[in-house]
């Protein structure tokens, strides 16, 4: 019988999931350091209750431990994504160029910046890591209903802030 307990199906639960779930996170913390603390966790509670989760219900296992953790940590901190500014190595673009994407950049970082959390992770999921809605919607618990909608009033909200989105 296949059992969490087992390293083999631990080992797999671990590949097939730690990058998701650290994304999710991540997406929400905005802090590299909290969200792989959150997903070293999770998967260190997923070990020691290894004989009452099933390896079927491990996944969703994982993101609700994670997002629990998550919500703990910062309680009424306000979050603030931040992003790896790009690098430019034998860049051949113009000043102006560079300049207007820099200026560019900004104003997306402040429009994803000022989504409602739900909104920002939604859109970071779906654009970023190419998750489906259902995905998205298993992550967080919610219909995918929810999902198009939050999809929806977030592109809506870039929209209004970026011209050419």
């Amino acid at each position: 019988m296949n059992n969490v307990c087992e390293e083999q199906v631990f080992s797999s639960i671990f590949k097939a999931n730690s990058k998701t779930v650290f994304n999710y996170i991540y997406y929400k913390f905005g802090n590299e350091e909290k969200s792989h603390d959150a997903v070293q966790e999770a998967f260190v509670k997923l070990w020691e209750n290894c004989a009452k989760v099933t390896p079927e219900k491990a996944k969703s296992y994982l993101y609700t431990v994670a997002n629990n953790l998550y919500l703990n940590v910062i309680k009424a901190e306000k979050v603030r994504l931040k992003y790896a500014e790009p690098t430019y190595e034998h860049s051949n673009e113009s000043p102006e160029f560079l300049l207007e994407e820099k200026e560019y950049k900004q104003k997306l970082d402040k429009a994803l910046n000022d989504l409602p959390e739900n909104q920002r992770t939604t859109f970071l999921l779906n654009r970023i890591d190419g998750k489906k809605y259902a995905e998205i919607a298993e992550m967080e618990g919610v219909s995918i209903k929810a999902i198009e909608k939050r999809m929806h009033l977030a592109l809506k909200a870039l929209r209004e802030q970026i011209d050419g989105i």
